[in-house]
C-alpha cells in the first residue's frame, strides 16, 4: 500500500485508470473462470495449473489494490511553462558534450526512462528540479559522472 502522495500527470491518471479497468473487468474475471474450470478435475487441489492460476489471481488483485491506492493519493501535476525553472511535469532539454537529450519530470508511477519520462526521485530528476535554463548539473550514474547543461524548459 502506498503511504505517500503519488505525483502524476493527467495522462498518467488516465493510463492507471485504464489498467485498473482492464484488470478489474477482463483479467480477473478471466482468471476466475479458468480457476472454476480447473476445479472440475478430480485432483484439482494438486493441480499445478490451479496453483498457478491462484498465484496469478493474487498478483492481479495486488496490482489492483496498488493502482487504487495510487489513484486515491494522486497529486496532479501540470507543466508550468511560465518560467525557466524545471518543475514537476516540465520537460527539460539538456545538452552534453556531443548530443541533446530531452526528459520530462514525472512521479515514480509513470516514470519510463526509455520514453523520456524520468522520476522526480531519480538522481537526474532530483538534480534537475528547481534548476534554471543555463545551469550546469553533474549526476552520479552507474557509468560515472554525467555532466549536463539545461538549454530549455517546456
Amino acid at each position: 500500500m502506498v503511504t505517500q502522495q503519488v505525483y502524476i500527470t493527467p495522462e498518467g491518471v488516465k493510463k492507471l485508470k485504464l489498467e485498473l479497468a482492464q484488470l478489474r473487468e477482463v483479467k480477473r474475471p478471466e482468471i476466475e473462470r479458468e480457476i472454476r474450470e480447473s476445479q472440475g478435475g478430480a485432483d484439482w487441489m494438486d493441480n499445478s495449473e490451479f496453483i498457478h492460476l491462484r498465484e496469478e489471481l493474487a498478483f492481479v488483485e495486488a496490482r489492483m489494490y496498488e493502482l487504487e491506492d495510487m489513484l486515491a493519493t494522486a497529486v496532479l501535476i501540470e507543466p508550468d511553462n511560465d518560467d525557466d525553472v524545471v518543475d514537476l511535469g516540465d520537460t527539460a532539454i539538456l545538452q552534453t558534450d556531443d548530443h541533446t537529450e530531452t526528459y520530462t519530470i514525472v512521479g515514480t508511477a509513470e516514470a519510463d526512462p526509455s520514453q523520456g519520462f524520468i522520476s522526480n526521485e531519480s538522481p537526474l530528476g532530483r538534480a534537475l528540479l528547481n534548476r534554471r535554463v543555463g545551469d550546469e548539473i553533474t549526476v552520479q550514474a552507474p557509468a560515472g559522472l554525467l555532466h549536463f547543461r539545461i538549454v530549455a524548459v517546456r
